[in-house]
């Protein structure tokens, strides 16, 4: 047994244009590389846990919610916010006993990006009484507005309007994304709105963002139009030498972005849709399926229902006779097939289905690629947890300490 292909794991290279996949077979170091583009306007959170712009169709690796990093990858996206960081060019807006908002500009850089400083204040409770903040107007009636915020002094209640809807929100001393989403959403709008919000906030805010659908990408900068960050591929790593067509094992340790039925594929291939291997398709609402294609033919289809928004540690073996599927440590399906691929036929490792469709939009912590199957042990080894501190820092989980 061999592992012929190794990626990520805390260990990233990349470059414009590509991220390091490797082999280091008998201590020989062999790169393997995906072909990666995207990422105009892109941005991603450093080791530090700063806001970054990254270079167009340079690979992204994200910290926000892994110390190790993972490899983020998204579909296109537009910030329908003019001004995401410049606060001056929004409506500082209030009514009855309500006041007009305090703005400071440039008031911190902590959070790597130059956030204003903004105090709302009013005098008594009502949904008359508003101390507010206003951006532009959009046309879409879908949207999902974010943005960083954090409190300078006590945790506090602030209100973000959705059309005709409240949604409140606690903002603490130290930084976080609100995001909300709903439908007649025309506006960012957010303050002391609502009868039950506070009379008084101090808070530093940035990085706003507007853009169709229900869920917050990462953030896209503006300065005074629409920015659109492209979608991201990646492809291409491997050859015929590195993957084996008729054993082995392919691991990944990866979750979705979304839970929207929409079909996102990791997969080996011929470069066609006839022989492969697809390792996580979500093919339907929070489920996802691994299938062995051969000459066009499906042999062997696994489609399991799992949290998808969860990072999932899952391993698909396969073997004449002996295919099996590993999810976080435990083997959940099998499979007798016979029907095997032709020596030789698989050559790339792909996020997406080739030649060309249903990219991958996910983050991504290790693949790994073994030539020859494993036992069951070390399976289930392979796709669980090494430790309870490592399944709560990799699952991105709060200690809760009883006293």
């Amino acid at each position: 047994m061999a592992q012929t292909l190794k990626f990520g794991s805390g260990t990233w290279a990349t470059k414009k244009g590509s991220t390091l996949a490797y082999s280091d077979e008998g201590g020989n170091f062999k790169p393997l590389p995906f072909t990666y583009t995207g990422a105009g306007k892109g941005t991603r959170v450093n080791k530090e846990g700063l806001i970054e712009v990254v270079e167009n169709d340079r690979p992204r690796i994200d910290y926000l919610d892994s110390e190790d990093g993972v490899f983020l990858l998204e579909k296109a996206a537009t910030n329908l916010v003019t001004y995401s960081e410049d606060f001056t060019e929004w409506n500082l807006s209030s009514s009855g006993n309500g006041q007009t908002p305090i703005l400071t500009s440039n008031y911190t850089t902590n959070l790597g990006l130059n956030a204003s400083r903004i105090i709302f204040n009013r005098t008594s409770k009502s949904t008359s009484n508003i101390s507010s903040i206003r951006g532009n107007d959009y046309t879409q009636s879908t949207n999902t507005f974010s943005i960083y915020i954090k409190s300078n002094t006590r945790n506090v209640n602030i209100d973000f309007r959705l059309g005709s809807s409240i949604v409140t929100y606690e903002v603490t001393n130290e930084w976080k994304r609100m995001e909300f989403s709903g439908s007649d959403f025309y506006r960012s709008y957010f303050g002391l709105l609502g009868s039950s919000s506070d009379l008084y906030a101090d808070l530093s805010i940035v990085a706003a963002q507007a853009e169709v659908g229900n869920v917050a990408s990462s953030y896209i900068p503006t300065q005074g139009s629409i920015q659109t960050r492209v979608a991201e591929t990646a492809s291409g790593s491997g050859n015929s030498g590195v993957f084996n067509s008729q054993e082995g094992v392919l691991f990944l340790d990866t979750k979705a972005l979304s839970n929207d039925g929409t079909t996102r594929t990791i997969g080996l291939s011929d470069g066609s849709n006839s022989n492969r291997i697809h390792f996580i398709n979500y093919a339907v609402s929070n489920g996802y399926s691994v299938n062995y294609r051969v000459s066009n033919s499906t042999q062997v289809a696994f489609t399991e229902v799992g949290n998808v928004l969860d990072y999932q540690k899952i391993a698909f073996k396969y073997k004449s006779g002996d295919f099996s599927l590993w999810y976080n440590g435990f083997e959940i399906d099998t499979d007798d097939n016979t029907t095997m691929m032709a020596e030789n036929t698989l050559d790339r490792l792909s996020f997406r289905q080739e030649p060309n469709s249903l990219n991958y939009y996910g983050k991504t912590k290790e693949i790994g690629y073994y030539d020859e199957i494993l036992t069951d042990l070390e399976l289930e080894t392979l796709t669980s947890y090494r430790s309870w501190l490592s399944m709560v820092k990799e699952l991105n989980l709060n200690i809760i300490h009883n006293e």
